[in-house]
């Protein structure tokens, strides 16, 4: 069983920056794609950013250019930079390890962007 452990979140300031860590448990993270997800008050959860096990990132739209994930395998833990932050960045994220059989999610952090 994989434990996946948020940190990082928090209250911010529109414009302002946040760093959000994910540290999973286990032996071989490094083989696995890792990703952030968010989902917001009445709203589907939907992908943030994706990285894979050669480091090949893909990010959603709105966060393209502003959002930054990155990990660090030694330390089994993905992140996820996120600057200019906008009020529409509120949610609660989540980060998740893929498996071929769905994957693990961890418990979630709370970001929120005020105006």
């Amino acid at each position: 069983q994989v434990q996946l452990v948020e940190s990082g979140g928090g209250l911010v300031q529109s414009g302002g920056s946040l760093r959000l860590s994910c540290a999973a448990s286990g032996n071989i993270f490094s083989i696995y794609t890792m990703g952030w997800y968010r989902q917001a008050p009445g709203k589907q959860r939907e992908l943030v950013a994706r990285i894979t096990s050669d480091r090949s990132t893909n990010y959603a739209d709105s966060v393209k250019g502003r959002f930054t994930i990155s990990r660090d395998n030694a330390k089994n833990t993905v992140y996820l930079q996120m600057n200019s932050l906008k009020p529409e960045d509120t949610a609660v994220y989540y980060c998740k390890q893929d498996r071929l059989s769905g994957g693990y999610w961890g418990q979630g952090t709370q970001v929120t962007v005020s105006s």
